[in-house]
């Protein structure tokens, strides 16, 4: 009898690589799964446990609901016993929606709207006083406490500083029996036709009641009407002209300026939220940038003639309509199409860009006779400002935003609400202002409002306030204090997002639920990992089962339980080669285990290079959290930027440093975030930079087509004799083109089905069985394989195969040198990991002949790696540099920044308290700095 109240029990799981492998998993601890990269840790965890969780999970829905979903795939495994519910959290899954933020997907953001709505003050936008409101009767009060004895007029104001004649209004106001109107100030009667002038701005109130105010009961009742009338046509707001000073007074049920008598609605949540038309600032829609036309990317050189393709989305000379209408606008302005741009009229420019519609004739001295014309033309920028924003494709807006800066928003300056949602206050804040606050100083915020609030205030936010606490202290738990609610879930790194899903997680509180989670140490400074790791054992604490796929030292010996997959990856792996407790772990003889008791460990080297003498400097970077860094880097040798998460890293090397080299090498367009200068750049002659973002988002690329191995091997197909004989060309082994591939699923190999509100789901398709290709193009072979057999080749396989073929030999042996040799040459990308991606990426660099002077920039190309496989790439990373290329490395993994020649620290905290160079020289100088957190963790590495 199997225990299934302790244990989750996998029997024969075999997907993907795993070779039908049983296992028992203990319940409600946490439990690490490690390996080499590609020996199926992520099968077994994701692919396997978290998908039967979800097939069970749909399941549970009626037959109803279940025909949208369609089945999910069954995975391929006998059975699995003692599952609870699935929660995934990977690190592929935040929106990259411009208008999800960190406050949003955490929901502090949600509780900040309620809490300002139920809890904040409002004060007037024109004269910063407190707002007020009344009701009818405090309003009655407050009238008669004012006014008794004085004559006065009870006006409802219908019209406010809008241009009209608006004699249709005066007819109605007519109708309803009212007989004088206020209008600018002065009192008339209604006449028949009246109108105003109208192209001035006018303010009209009606006339409501004009009474000597007294303290008798018919008073009373005749002021309550008249108060109630008012209201009802001036839209809750009414004023009291004083008829012997002419003084003004504003009343309103809703929040009103008593001075101006400017009125805001009552704040319901939404007023707060960037994403309801309610609280959105309408002229960016709430995104708080807008695209605005920049000229120099229209002209981005002005010497040039129109005909020359001056204006760079017009392109050279045609003859088209468009160019017919700038010929006639040179008629009318007395220009050419051949002359320069520069040399063209002011008013002449105003028209090409922004449009006109004019007609003129011109009178052609030779002839005697007078030519008619007519323009009729919309403006280069209109245009392109028009398809940008009304297109509905997707590919016209990216062409239109190649002529766009994406600028910061002048009327709500950034923070994306209404100019009321920012007059509503609490202790002095708007909302917007605690939404740029760092998480740590928001804590702090929070821990003392309480003190200063009023009991009212108390009273309506103790809920509210506790469960924004609550929510922060996790994200402060989970080693994410610098960053801001504001900041948009698009700029975050993988592991950052992962944390935040974590932080919601643990604040949602559930209790007898599986989590797996993928690598949450990712960009993690060492630091920070021991609060991560208590972050897991509170879930585990409170009832739950944690598993997490994870290569981190600390990690795997503080879990309770360890599960080691191998032996090696791809088809290699997929066994469990060793399972137990970390101190069982590391009894076994596995790769693990080796690394994990110091038996083999990646060596630090003898000797640092010495560089070539060369530097590139940055001077006074100061974007983001930076604070006027300056920066030496030698070149020809291995450099690391470390730094704890926040530090500044990523602005200071993907946002200044990257931006500005591209620019100069190859035109990128990309702004670098503000430095003062740079210097050196003569020395090197490309900058490549290798990130982790998806080699492809379709399942139609794949890492041959990447790193273009599969021209070359289709190339070597047309030249065999039965290709030629059919006269195939290359086009026929391609499966993005018609020719050669299946028709029924246009060669992707899979065929979706689309699910009307959920991901779509991928079928093989039936008639080339996953084959991409038709018969005719599959009877061509090479060596006995036909080109669907090549693409299922694993890189391994491929080496000896084509080692006779230099050009492709030279491809597939980059793919297998970075430790990649396990996967499959037509794997579809977007099953690839984020850390193998990034491989293909450098083998695909790797493979292009190097100068010996280029400059690499890789985001911490651990990710995903066991140590074996950091060994891997770190001898292809050193070879690189001692061929004479420089490469900077972003990293957190010491295995990495021993190997360094050159140390860059940033720091020392995150956020508000890093942006400043803390260490820079080689390894032995850092560590004897005391200020530094890395160097205090690099010290226990290298003795």
């Amino acid at each position: 009898m199997l225990d299934t109240e302790n244990t989750i029990e996998v029997l024969g799981a075999r997907v993907h690589n795993l070779k039908n492998i049983d296992i028992s998993i203990p319940r409600e601890k946490l439990v690490v799964v490690t390996g080499l990269s590609g020996s199926g840790k992520s099968s077994l965890a994701f692919d396997t446990i978290y998908a039967e969780g979800q097939r069970r999970y749909v399941e549970t829905f009626s037959a109803y609901a279940r025909q949208f979903l369609g089945g999910l795939e069954r995975p391929d495994v006998d059975k699995i016993d003692g599952l609870s519910p699935v929660i995934a959290i990977e690190q592929k899954t935040t929106s990259k929606s411009p208008r999800s933020t960190v406050g949003t997907i955490t929901e502090v953001y949600d509780f900040l709207r309620l809490l300002y709505a139920r809890a904040g003050e409002a004060y007037s936008y024109n004269t910063g006083e407190k707002m007020v409101s009344y009701s009818d009767e405090q309003i009655k009060a407050l009238i008669t406490e004012n006014y008794i004895g004085k004559r006065i007029n009870i006006l409802a104001p219908v019209i406010r500083a809008r241009k009209g004649h608006y004699g249709e209004l005066f007819q109605q106001i007519a109708k309803q029996g009212f007989l004088k109107v206020r209008i600018n100030g002065e009192i008339k009667d209604i006449t028949p036709g009246m109108k105003l002038d109208r192209y001035k701005t006018h303010d009209i109130e009606i006339v409501i009641d004009r009474m000597l105010v007294e303290a008798t009961p018919e008073n009373e009742k005749r002021l309550s009407e008249s108060i109630q009338t008012a209201m009802y046509h001036g839209e809750n707001i009414l004023m009291i002209l004083d008829q012997d000073s002419s003084e003004i007074r504003f009343f309103s049920r809703n929040l009103m300026c008593p001075s101006t008598g400017i009125s805001y609605q009552n704040p319901e949540p939404n007023l707060f939220s960037f994403n309801s038309p309610k609280g959105a600032c309408d002229h960016c829609n709430g995104l708080g940038t807008i695209h605005e036309i920049n000229l120099k990317k229209i002209i981005p050189n002005p010497k040039l003639s129109i005909k020359n393709g001056g204006f760079l989305p017009l392109g050279e000379y045609k003859s088209t309509w468009i160019f017919k209408q700038l010929e006639i606008i040179g008629e009318k302005f007395g220009f050419k199409i051949t002359d320069a741009i520069e040399s063209i009229p002011e008013e002449a420019m105003e028209m090409i860009l922004h449009g006109g519609k004019e007609k003129f004739a011109v009178e052609s001295k030779t002839l005697g006779i007078t030519k008619e014309y007519k323009i009729e033309f919309e403006g280069i920028s209109h245009f392109i400002k028009n398809q940008f924003d009304e297109s509905g494709s997707t590919s016209i807006k990216r062409w239109a935003k190649e002529f766009m800066d994406e600028i910061e928003c002048p009327v709500c300056e950034g923070s994306r609400l209404k100019k009321e949602a920012l007059y509503f206050k609490i202790e002095d804040k708007n909302i917007h202002d605690l939404g740029g606050m760092d998480i740590s100083d928001l804590t702090v915020w929070f821990d003392e409002l309480e003190k200063s609030l009023t009991e009212k205030q108390k009273l309506i936010g103790t809920e509210v306030i506790k469960e924004i606490k609550d929510r922060l202290h996790f994200l402060v738990n989970v080693g994410l204090d610098y960053l801001s609610i504001n900041r948009s879930s698009k700029s975050l790194s993988g592991g950052e997002a992962q944390r935040i899903r974590l932080a919601t997680q643990i604040g949602s509180q559930l209790v007898g639920v599986l989590y797996i989670l993928d690598e949450p140490s990712i960009g993690l400074h060492q630091r920070d990992n021991d609060k991560l790791i208590h972050s897991l054992e509170q879930l585990r604490d409170i009832g739950n089962s944690v598993i997490v796929v994870e290569h981190d030292k600390d990690m795997i010996l503080r879990a309770d339980y360890v599960i080691d997959i191998g032996p090696r990856a791809g088809k290699f792996g997929g066994e469990i080669i060793s399972i137990g407790t970390p101190a069982e772990t590391l009894q076994h003889h596995t790769l693990t285990a080796q690394y994990l008791n110091g038996e083999l460990e990646i060596t630090v080297p003898k000797k640092r290079r010495e560089g070539n003498g060369k530097f590139l400097k940055l001077t006074g970077a100061t974007g983001n959290n930076l604070k006027n860094v300056s920066i030496e880097l030698p070149l020809g040798q291995l450099i690391c930027v470390t730094g704890v998460s926040g530090s500044g890293k990523s602005t200071l090397i993907n946002e200044t440093l990257y931006p500005i080299l591209n620019a100069y090498y190859f035109n990128g367009v990309k702004k670098p975030k503000p430095y003062k200068k740079i210097e050196g750049l003569e020395h090197i002659d490309k900058v490549i930079d290798i990130d982790q973002s998806p080699i492809g988002r379709t399942p139609r690329s794949n890492p041959a087509t990447y790193t273009d191995v599969f021209s070359e091997i289709r190339s070597l197909f047309t030249m065999t004799s039965e290709s030629m004989i059919r006269g195939y060309k290359a086009g026929r082994f391609s499966f993005n083109v018609k020719g050669g591939r299946c028709e029924t699923c246009e060669g992707s190999g899979v065929r979706t089905i689309e699910m009307n509100f959920l991901p779509d789901v991928y079928v093989e398709c039936e008639t080339c069985q996953g084959k991409r290709f038709n018969r005719e193009t599959l009877e061509i072979r090479y060596k006995g394989k036909s080109i669907s057999d090549v693409l299922n080749m694993t890189v391994d396989e491929a080496v000896p195969f084509f080692e006779n073929i230099p050009k492709i030999y030279r491809k597939v042996k980059t793919i297998q040198d970075v430790g990649l040799g396990y996967i499959t040459l037509g794997q579809q990308s977007t099953t690839l990991s984020g850390g193998e991606a990034q491989r293909i990426k450098l083998a695909g660099e790797l493979a292009k002949k190097d100068t010996g002077n280029t400059f690499y920039i890789l985001d911490e190309p651990t990710t995903g790696l066991h140590f074996e496989d950091i060994r891997v790439l770190m001898e292809v990373i050193n070879k690189l540099v001692d061929k004479g290329n420089t490469i900077l490395i972003i990293e957190h993994n010491m295995d990495v920044i021993k190997l360094a020649d050159y140390i860059i620290d940033i720091g020392p905290e995150g956020g508000k308290g890093g942006g400043q160079v803390v260490a820079k020289g080689t390894p032995e100088e850092v560590i004897k700095n005391k200020k530094s957190y890395t160097a205090e963790f690099l010290k226990k590495e290298l003795f």
